[in-house]
């Protein structure tokens, strides 16, 4: 790919998210880095590029319903680093045009079942070329997939052994879900409403595993109220765990299995001590499962989606700064419980866009900069950058993994 004038296109550099990475670029890109912003329209990349400072930076159109388009911007760069959802609607042109071309790709989808279709359609074509694909370079599932990676390390590097077992749990957040997120999960509920195969992918837990790998230890994500005796704590459920766990569990079969065929994962919420916490995982769990049947309704999901944010808007530059995500992950010891570790993983912004955009953004860097020792084929963030990744997000993005 040396002959290609780009290390990295970013296509939706219109949209509101795509904008943010853009930003992020201008000041983080090391030197010698060339990139270009992509979208439909040449005007509308103009008028964002003099928005943000960018007048310097290349424009190239493509358009995901223009395959022509989406090939000479694929041929044309490293990484292809896409905004544009919902995936399941606008994607897969990209993934393919990406898979022909050798091209690396990172995205920042949720929809489990969109990429088990990219993974069982395209899985062996990306092998032949060379390109990695990698979905889930935002708050879903870096923090989660990079925090367990960090956790197993750190466990292995203190006492010569993997956890057999990971427990994520979202300590505290501010910043609403993006609108894209909104209105991909949306399209999810709408397509399994439709289609049994998707609601059969959607309750799989080990959906996202490789062929003859979907298979293991770990339920249905719970929305029932629990405690959880290292917090002294009750936990309720987490939206994003039906993204993350899977992620996770993915890794882990990448990996060639490092944490053990029974390793375990889970994720949510904790609500607080006694009955107050109690009562507010019981409302939690109950509101969580009423809304996913009632916004399998088709009338009330419209309803809904007439309430939400729409996918091209966000907050403000004082919100996004104003917010933040605090998460904890115990990882246990396999046989010494004295020795289970507590780990910290924090992000400077809020989740759903500043934050975010800056994971993406050096997901894709970490990629186009050539530190991913992997082949081609679908990867997760974890599984394909590891170590540099952690290095770049704490450097650049404004996250941080700690012991504590």
């Amino acid at each position: 790919m040396s002959d290609r004038p780009y290390d990295l296109v970013i296509y939706g550099a219109t949209g509101f998210t795509g904008r943010l990475v853009a930003e992020h670029l201008l000041t983080r890109a090391p030197d010698g880095f060339s990139w270009a912003m992509a979208g439909r329209s040449a005007e509308k990349l103009a008028t964002v590029a003099h928005e943000i400072g960018a007048e310097g930076i290349p424009h190239v159109v493509a358009d995901s319903t223009d395959p022509d388009s989406l090939a000479a911007m694929a041929q044309a760069t490293k990484v292809v680093c896409t905004t544009v959802g919902p995936y399941a609607r606008f994607g897969t042109p990209v993934v393919e045009a990406c898979v022909k071309a050798g091209t690396d790709y990172t995205d920042l989808t949720g929809e489990v079942p969109w990429m088990r279709r990219m993974i069982d359609a395209t899985q062996v074509p990306a092998q032949a070329t060379g390109a990695r694909i990698v979905h889930t370079c935002g708050f879903d599932s870096i923090p989660s997939d990079l925090g367990v990676f960090f956790a197993q390390q750190e466990m292995m590097r203190r006492h010569g052994v993997y956890a057999s077992q990971v427990r994520f749990r979202l300590k505290a957040a501010r910043g609403g879900a993006s609108g894209g997120t909104l209105a991909s999960g949306m399209a999810m509920l709408a397509e399994a409403k439709e289609d049994p195969e998707v609601r059969n992918i959607m309750a799989d837990p080990y959906a996202l595993n490789p062929e003859g790998h979907r298979n293991g230890p770990d339920q249905n994500d719970a929305v029932a109220p629990k405690q959880d005796e290292a917090f002294g704590q009750w936990v309720g459920p987490f939206v994003m765990a039906a993204v993350n766990t899977r992620v996770v569990r993915r890794t882990n079969a990448l990996l060639d299995y490092p944490w053990g065929h029974h390793f375990r994962y889970e994720e949510g919420m904790l609500m607080g001590a006694g009955l107050a916490g109690a009562a507010k995982a019981g409302i939690l769990g109950a509101g969580t499962a009423g809304g996913m049947a009632a916004l399998s309704v088709d009338p009330l999901r419209r309803l809904a989606e007439r309430a939400m944010p729409d996918a091209g808007t966000g907050p403000g530059p004082k919100a996004r700064e104003n917010g933040f995500f605090d998460i904890r992950l115990v990882a246990e010891h396999p046989e010494d419980p004295t020795k289970t570790l507590l780990i910290r993983v924090t992000g400077d912004m809020d989740p759903g866009y500043g934050s975010t955009s800056k994971m993406l953004a050096e997901a894709s860097i970490t990629l186009a900069e050539g530190k991913a020792d992997v082949g081609g084929g679908h990867w997760t963030p974890a599984s394909a950058m590891g170590e540099p990744l952690l290095e770049g997000l704490q450097a650049h993005a404004g996250l941080t993994f700690e012991v504590l």
